[in-house]
């Protein structure tokens, strides 16, 4: 990633809470929840209220710097965008795994989709949620519980 840890790429006022966070996502390589990160900046002495970490990751991902997953069980999870570019997952349901990729297919039916309902400014995500192949095989190899 080549984005700096000690300043965040933020638009209005850089304030000590925005670089708190940026540095606390910028320390971490899997995603975390906004409760999980409070927990983080906490840890670390910072006083940074859980409405503020709310607002800031908010920010962060309309500025593009984030990923953000909602698994259907849980509360959204973010980090750092480890690609500029529009891209998707994949995310295991049971490890929380995440692979990034690009679907030019899906771009070219999001932009013909939207064009024929004559919808502008487009923007989608989306989330494959399975089993990545090592917890498939740890689930294959479990006793029944039946």
């Amino acid at each position: 990633m080549t984005t700096d840890s000690s300043a965040p790429p933020v638009r209005g006022r850089s304030t000590r809470q925005k670089r708190a966070v940026w540095a606390a996502l910028n320390a971490l390589d899997d995603f975390v929840s906004a409760q999980e990160l409070h927990r983080i900046l906490q840890e670390r002495g910072e006083t940074v209220s859980l409405a503020t970490v709310y607002r800031v990751l908010q920010s962060h991902q309309e500025d593009g710097l984030l990923d953000v997953v909602r698994p259907d069980d849980a509360e959204a999870v973010y980090r750092l965008c480890a690609r500029e570019e529009h891209h998707h997952h994949l995310v295991c349901r049971r490890c929380g795994l995440t692979v990034e990729f690009e679907a030019p297919d899906i771009e070219a039916w999001t932009g013909r989709l939207a064009a024929e309902h004559r919808f502008t400014d487009v923007h989608h995500t989306l989330e494959i949620f399975g089993l990545c192949a090592g917890c498939a095989a740890a689930r294959d190899d479990e006793p029944d519980a039946g």
